[in-house]
């Protein structure tokens, strides 16, 4: 017969009675296994994907779709220090065919962070801070006299050795948990080859809720000449973009867009060139909806660009034309600025073929 068990004494101390925590021989295979995860992944050897934002980095520079303007376009930059830096601008545009004449005025302060102001009285500034092991806390707020411009974004991005996890919120509101929130993920699964996925949450109103998902791939070439990239989204969407670097001063980029909606059928695709020529750069662009553009970006100076920009849409028969100048003031002697240029023209030729 057992004997009963005797109960516990009240005034007994805590240390005297029993824990029922487990105790560390019991996480210890959970622990290795980890451990030897760890070690084999290591072992591996497999580079960091970069993030999802800079997924189509390459081709986004290539093509001239964020670099194209029509109309009249200076750009007059003046530094007061460089550092801090602390520089003020004008900007004038004017004859466009998509936009009204403007004028705009902004000032800029940077150390390690920076923040501006414009003639409206729009405010903007940004933070980056970086703590240890790859994580990196970013800022980004503004202010604006109109409405629906305020703009609150907080960003949290971490760098493993093989994959990037970022975390972002736009205009959130703790009250209600309005706003957008996007979740992303990329990991490498070989040496060229890396797959993930994005989360948008979108939440305008307390009653109204949308989530989309996106699935991402991306493969490097082992001498990181081309990089292919594929994004598919459930409903229908996919966009698929290739970039090649022919040579040291030639890039080739391809981009197809690809719409398959119970209310929308449609593909556009985009082929484009960069060349980076003396002092110069030109990128030439056509894609399938006849639309032919080119612009020119001539470096005379260190201080001085001139740019010219064309597109001629062959359906719609029509044509834009813009050019612009770029000029920024410098504290260095006319020695020292031609010594800069010949520097410049020297660090080309060196770059350049035989």
């Amino acid at each position: 017969m057992a004997s009963p068990v005797s109960p516990i004494n009240p005034y007994t101390p805590l240390s005297a009675v029993p824990s029922s925590s487990p105790s560390p021989k019991s996480l210890s295979p959970l622990s290795n296994y980890l451990s030897r995860f760890s070690k084999w992944r290591a072992e591996l050897g497999l580079p960091n994907p970069g993030s999802v934002e800079n997924l189509q980095k390459e081709v986004k520079a290539t093509h001239l779709t964020n670099y194209a303007f029509d109309g009249g376009r200076a750009d007059l930059t003046k530094s007061m220090s460089m550092s801090p830096l602390f520089q003020v601008t004008h900007s004038f545009a004017l004859g466009s065919q998509t936009m009204a004449p403007s004028y705009n005025f902004g000032a800029i302060y940077a150390t390690e962070n920076a923040c501006g102001v414009d003639h409206d009285g729009n405010v903007s500034a940004r933070v980056n801070q970086g703590w240890a092991n790859g994580h990196v806390s970013k800022a980004q707020a503004q202010l604006s006299q109109t409405p629906g411009h305020n703009l609150l974004q907080l960003e949290q991005d971490y760098s493993g050795q093989d994959f990037n996890v970022n975390l972002k919120a736009v205009n959130p509101w703790p009250s209600d948990l309005t706003g957008i929130f996007v979740g992303s993920y990329l990991q490498s699964l070989t040496k060229n080859f890396a797959c993930g996925t994005e989360m948008v949450f979108q939440r305008p109103t307390p009653s109204t809720a949308e989530l989309v998902a996106t699935y991402l791939a991306k493969y490097t070439s082992s001498d990181k000449s081309w990089i292919a990239t594929a994004q598919l989204q459930p409903a229908g969407i996919l966009q698929a973009t290739y970039w090649h670097k022919l040579s040291e001063k030639v890039d080739f980029a391809a981009d197809l867009q690809l719409v398959a909606t119970p209310m929308r059928r449609d593909a556009v695709a985009t082929l484009g060139a960069k060349f980076d020529l003396r002092l110069s750069t030109f990128r030439a662009q056509l894609d399938s909806t006849g639309k032919v553009s080119a612009l020119l970006e001539q470096r005379f100076t260190p201080t001085f660009a001139f740019l010219m920009s064309g597109e001629i849409d062959h359906l719609k028969n029509s044509a834009k034309v813009g050019v612009g100048v770029m000029i920024e003031s410098s504290a260095l002697s006319p020695e020292e600025m031609e010594m800069q240029m010949q520097q410049m023209q020297m660090q080309q030729s060196l770059s350049s073929p035989p």
